[in-house]
């Protein structure tokens, strides 16, 4: 196991109990105590953890890992999941894409899609030939560098202040560009998915981006892996009635499904 993965792995056992001892990691991960008093060392000047006699305990209650740890979790769900959400993309629409994993799957399963240009076109009223093959509206820094060199894509940076975790922009400004656009649908990611509460975020500030995100949308398409399923997080994004359509891979369980589409939630499943 290299050194990634090892940090990988410890923070995700942070990020599920909220500490850790060092003799247990060691166990977990198969490797020797020094080794993860190092890994832990390493991993606390970065501050994404805070080391204590014996082991390390998370920074507060809503712990989040930071995008480049988070990548590696689910990953072929959640490319079969935005490839699942791309598909759903209209030739000349106009998408918003909120921070995270699987929503930058689906960036890169939208550039594949519309890299000639136009992409099913038949049987659709799409833009002239001189514009974009479509418009992607994004708060996330890393979504619109990805972008960016995509000539088919047309791409609107909502500007704000930067969240290092993320790489999502935030705050009044981000506001100020959201509230004069208008979109065809929004793909959102989240933290949590609860029948009864909606679908939620670690952060407020970037909760309150993606609810704007909703509402500025004609469409609100979620994509989330299972393990989201049933998980609370700190912020509210909105309730379900406000969701047209989840999009999850096949471990979510019947009930849940059955609950969402008792809600008026369509669920899709790949």
């Amino acid at each position: 196991m290299s050194k990634h993965e090892r940090w990988n792995t410890l923070l995700e056992l942070l990020a599920a109990s909220g500490k850790l001892e060092v003799e247990e990691a060691a166990t977990a991960l198969d490797v020797s105590a020094a080794t993860i008093r190092r890994d832990l060392d390493e991993l606390a000047e970065q501050q994404l953890l805070i080391r204590t006699r014996g082991g390390a305990v998370a920074h507060g209650v809503s712990y989040e890992l930071p995008l480049r740890y988070k990548s590696t979790r689910h990953a072929a769900e959640k490319r079969r999941i935005a490839e699942a959400a791309a598909d759903l993309i209209a030739p000349g629409e106009v998408v918003g894409l909120n921070g995270g994993t699987t929503t930058t799957e689906v960036a890169r399963a939208l550039a594949l899609r519309f890299a000639s240009g136009r992409a099913d076109t038949a049987g659709t009223t799409g833009p002239a030939p001189s514009g974009p093959a479509l418009t992607v509206v994004t708060n996330a820094l890393n979504i619109a560098g990805e972008l960016a060199v995509r000539p088919q894509i047309k791409i609107v940076t909502t500007g704000g202040v930067a969240r290092p975790q993320t790489y999502e922009l935030v705050g009044p400004l981000t506001v100020g560009v959201l509230t004069e656009v208008v979109l065809d649908v929004v793909v959102l990611g989240v933290d949590g998915v609860d029948p009864g509460l909606g679908v939620m975020a670690h952060q407020e500030d970037e909760a309150s981006i993606s609810r704007l995100f909703a509402e500025r949308a004609s469409r609100v398409v979620v994509v989330t892996d299972s393990s989201k399923m049933g998980r609370r997080a700190f912020a509210r994004i909105c309730g379900l009635d406000r969701i047209d359509l989840l999009v999850t891979d096949t471990g979510i369980d019947a009930e849940t499904v059955a609950e969402l589409t008792e809600a008026g939630v369509k669920v899709l499943t790949v």
